[in-house]
């Protein structure tokens, strides 16, 4: 989950390797000629190309006017919980790396043109960074005048320790790719305390020369490097402002806006960081004096009030929520409204995800999977607009992406076959009334799913106990190795243009710990050895690996059902100026907003 900008037309260079958790969507309907019609996989398709890797030049500030914006006034966010959380280290879920590209900055960000595409550029560093060795190694220079909001100078020793703190035992929810690629899939062995008792990763590792000098060391070509270190996880925290745990309700910014106040479960407003640069920054503005955020509207109500567009509300956007379901007809019919929207197709893939450790006998995997009702579940989840019946665990928004894989026969029967379901238990030998624990996020959505799923496996005999999650605690929670749930629904999509980004840190079975992504636990050797193998070769001669890797997931393991492709309709008020939708972030554009009358 990232940014998103406005693209300069200078020396660029395609990136070796093209797909994020919550990166990619559609190019944008800026609101002005948004039309009643849903994102289709051709849409998609078009936000698979390869991203670009660009040069100093195209990595100066400032960041791209966007046409008639005007300094001023306060936008209003509303957000149904509290961001899942604000450290940089722990972000990775969409609402906090909306939240992050306010506030935070990194050595690398996407800079995005109006119709979608994505270049690399240098945010706290000069350019997207240089490789050499054959690509082992990567070299940073950082841009003069970067500081924190309290106007302390970032150096490259801020940057070490920013890496170096991941791998402390209290940062567990984020990303974990430049930790694993530094030093293997054991990397808190490497730095057990991280850098809080004096120690460091050894200089061949990662080293910083100088104080505008970073480079990292690999022991194999890693051309994803920028794209990985644009993610919001690898945003910098300076070293003297660290605060370990309470850094997570309190952290110091870099980018355009700061936090003035901070009510848990309640609000959050943000004004302008006064020392952040716009001189220094290629991607982000700072059209507006701050945001304010309710962090207690749910979607229902946020709906109500931006069709409305009464008072406060003809300033407001919904952040990393969406149109209502039960609403999405008055939103899509109404002309006046439905311009106010942007909607895309997004890189997610929902999936009911089996705790393998729990579920063993792939069997009773496959009933359950042959009896999801798909098309229910995209029906709960706004119908067209807010979905498509998944076949596979690849999202459309991929390279190479197979319209026709449908192992389980879900375009042919998407509301699920019970006979099917029935016959496999039957066979595994599975009596009437066993009981399974569903865990289900207490969203509107998550709601709805509880529902659906519950009535199908009733249906082939189970005796579903729910168990619900809070929101903001809903990943971390399933998240822990001995969770005692059965099923879970989780919702993935690729960290960058490339299914390494989905199988990598979903699948592999050297990835399983408390707050990894391998929510399933699934460790198959053959996996692990597809995973290796493609992780060495060029993107081009991977994606046959990593396709061979996603069928054997699918077919032969059966980790996590795959139910639908996500879209998104947003909608903002009618006084927000610049909304469009963001290919990076699958969200509403947050840089380039601002209010048309202050």
């Amino acid at each position: 989950m990232n940014a998103i900008r406005s693209r300069s037309a200078r020396a660029i260079v395609v990136a070796m390797a093209a797909g994020s958790l919550a990166l990619t969507g559609c190019s944008g309907n800026s609101g002005k000629n948004a039309k009643d019609e849903s994102k289709s996989q051709e849409d998609a398709s078009a936000q698979s190309k390869p991203v670009v890797y660009g040069d100093a030049a195209a990595s100066n500030g400032p960041a791209a006017e966007v046409p008639g914006a005007k300094p001023g006034g306060i936008i209003n966010v509303y957000a149904q919980s509290d961001m899942t959380h604000m450290d940089p280290g722990q972000i990775y879920v969409s609402d906090a790396g909306q939240f992050s590209n306010l506030i935070h900055r990194g050595l690398t960000n996407y800079q995005e043109d109006d119709e979608g595409n994505l270049t690399v550029v240098g945010d706290i560093a000069t350019d997207s960074g240089k490789s050499s060795n054959g690509g082992k190694t990567w070299t940073f220079t950082l841009k003069d005048g970067i500081t924190d909001e309290d106007g302390n100078a970032i150096t490259s020793a801020d940057v070490r320790h920013t890496i170096e703190r991941l791998y402390a035992k209290h940062i567990f929810d984020g990303p974990s790719f430049v930790q694993t690629w530094l030093s293997g899939a054991d990397y808190r062995k490497a730095l057990p305390d991280g850098p809080y008792k004096g120690k460091h990763l050894p200089d061949t590792v990662l080293s910083t020369p100088d104080a505008k000098t970073v480079v990292f060391n690999f022991n194999q070509p890693r051309p994803d490097l920028p794209q990985a270190l644009a993610m919001a996880g690898y945003a910098i925290v300076p070293q003297k402002a660290d605060t370990k745990e309470k850094y997570d309700k309190a952290p110091k910014a870099l980018g355009p806006y700061k936090i003035a106040e901070y009510k848990a479960g309640k609000s959050l407003k943000l004004v302008r960081n006064t020392n952040w640069d716009p001189k220094t920054d290629a991607v982000r503005h700072q059209y507006v004096d701050g945001f304010n955020f309710t962090t207690t509207i749910d979607p229902v109500n946020q709906t109500k009030r931006l069709i409305a567009d009464q008072g406060d509300a003809k300033n407001a956007i919904q952040f990393s929520d969406q149109v209502d379901t039960d609403q999405m007809q008055a939103v899509i019919t109404d002309p006046k409204v439905n311009a106010r929207t942007i909607k895309g197709y997004q890189p997610y893939v929902w999936q009911l995800t089996f705790n393998l450790d729990r579920m063993k006998d792939k069997k009773v995997r496959d009933a359950i999977a042959h009896a999801m009702p798909s098309a229910a579940m995209v029906q709960a989840d706004g119908g067209k607009y807010g979905g498509e019946v998944a076949g596979g665990l690849f999202a459309p928004t991929l390279p190479g992406f197979d319209k026709s894989y449908d192992p389980f026969g879900k375009l042919k029967k998407p509301n699920g076959d019970i006979e099917k379901a029935k016959e496999l238990l039957k066979e595994a030998g599975v009596e009437e009334g066993t009981k399974l624990t569903y865990a289900y996020s207490n969203t509107p959505r998550g709601q709805k799913q509880q529902v659906i799923i519950e009535d199908a496996l009733a249906k082939i005999g189970f005796d579903v106990q729910v168990k619900e999650i809070d929101r903001a605690a809903y990943y971390e929670t399933i998240g822990k190795i001995k969770n005692p749930f059965d099923l879970y629904m989780t919702g993935w999509g690729q960290d960058w243009p490339s299914q390494s980004t989905v199988v990598t840190p979903v699948y592999d079975g050297n990835l399983i710990s408390d707050g990894a992504s391998n929510y399933s636990h699934i460790n198959d050797a053959k996996v692990n050895a597809l995973i290796e193998e493609a992780s060495k070769l060029e993107p081009e001669a991977a994606a046959a690996k990593w396709e061979e890797a996603h069928h054997r997931i699918v077919e032969e393991i059966n980790p996590a059902v795959p139910v639908y492709y996500s879209k998104v309709v947003q909608l903002f008020g009618s006084n927000i100026g610049g909304a469009k939708y963001s290919t990076e972030s699958s969200y509403i554009d947050i840089n380039d907003l601002f209010l048309k009358q202050p």
